[in-house]
C-alpha cells in the first residue's frame, strides 16, 4: 500500500549521547522523505556531537568516540537537515517525546529556527502502544513478520518505522490513511512546548504543568511575577521550552501595548 499524502513526510531517528534532552546531542540521524507520488529519498549523517559519548550508550548504537572524530558537527550540518524536512510532516517511533524536542534543541543551538506550527507528527510508537503494547523490533515482527536484525542504527530504524506505518494503515480500519489523522491519533496530551513544561488548560491558554504555579496560566504568573520569567530563561530548561515563554511574553507586551 502506500500512504495517502498531501504533502511529504520524513520519517526521521536519531542516535545521540544520551537521553536528556537538553544536554544530550546527535551522533547519527537518518531521514527517510516520502513523497505524495511515492517517491523515497535516504539522508544519513554521523555527527560530531563535540562531548564525550558514553560507552554503555556506545554500546547500544555502535557509534564511538573513534567514529565521530572527522565527522561534522550538528551546527555544519543543520541547514541542509533544515532543508530537507522543512516542507514536510514528521513522523518517527517515539519521535514525540523524544526525537522531535531533542531535533528542536539542536536546530536552535545552531541558530536556525524550528517549530511545529505548519506541520504534523506522526508516532508510530504512539499507535502501536495504543494498538499492540510492544516495542520496535516486536512491532516491526508483528506487522512485518520481519527481523530487525540492526536494531539501534538510525537507517535500520527509520526504514522499520516506515514500513510499520503502512502495516498499521493497511491493517487497522479505523485508521485513516491521512497525516493528518495520523498525526492526531498518535498524540498525546497537547502542550505547548515539546518537553511538556506548558500545557494547556480548557480554554486553551497557556499553563505551566510544574512547579510553585502548576496549573496557573503563564500569562497570570508573568504579570503576577515578573521576576519569575528572568528566573525561567536563566535555568536549565530546554531552549524550546525558553522560545515558547518568550513568544508569550512578547505577546502579552503587544497586548498591553493595543
Amino acid at each position: 500500500m502506500t500512504l495517502n499524502l498531501t504533502k511529504p513526510i520524513c520519517f526521521f531517528d536519531l542516535e545521540t549521547t544520551g537521553i536528556n534532552i537538553s544536554k544530550d546531542r546527535i551522533v547519527e540521524i537518518a531521514i527517510l522523505k516520502v513523497y505524495p507520488n511515492g517517491k523515497e529519498e535516504s539522508h544519513r549523517w554521523i555527527v560530531n556531537p563535540e562531548m564525550p559519548i558514553p560507552p554503555e550508550v556506545s554500546k547500544i548504537h555502535g557509534i564511538w568516540d573513534k567514529d565521530v572524530v572527522d565527522k561534522p558537527t550538528f551546527k555544519e550540518l543543520a541547514k541542509e537537515i533544515h532543508t530537507i524536512i522543512k516542507d514536510s510532516d514528521l513522523a518517527g517511533f517515539n519521535s514525540n517525546r523524544f526525537d522531535i524536542p531533542l531535533l528542536a534543541e539542536e536546530m536552535l543551538r545552531a541558530e536556525v529556527d524550528f517549530d511545529m506550527k505548519n506541520r504534523l507528527a506522526v508516532d508510530v510508537q504512539t499507535i502501536y502502544h495504543k494498538m499492540e503494547q510492544r516495542n520496535l523490533s516486536a512491532a516491526y515482527k508483528f506487522y512485518c513478520d520481519k527481523d530487525l536484525t540492526d536494531a539501534h542504527t538510525a537507517e535500520a530504524d527509520t526504514l522499520a518505522t516506515y514500513e510499520v506505518l503502512k502495516s498499521q494503515v493497511e491493517k487497522y480500519d479505523e485508521l485513516e490513511n491521512n497525516t493528518k489523522f495520523l498525526a492526531e491519533f498518535s498524540s498525546r496530551k497537547k502542550f505547548a512546548d515539546f518537553a511538556g513544561f506548558i500545557t494547556f488548560n480548557k480554554d486553551g491558554e497557556e499553563c505551566f504543568s510544574f512547579g510553585k504555579h502548576k496549573n496557573k496560566t503563564v500569562l497570570e504568573v508573568l504579570e503576577k511575577e515578573p521576576g519569575y520569567f528572568g528566573w525561567l530563561l536563566n535555568a536549565d530548561f530546554p531552549l524550546y521550552t525558553k522560545k515558547v515563554l518568550t513568544a508569550i511574553k512578547l505577546k502579552q507586551f503587544n497586548n498591553k501595548l493595543d
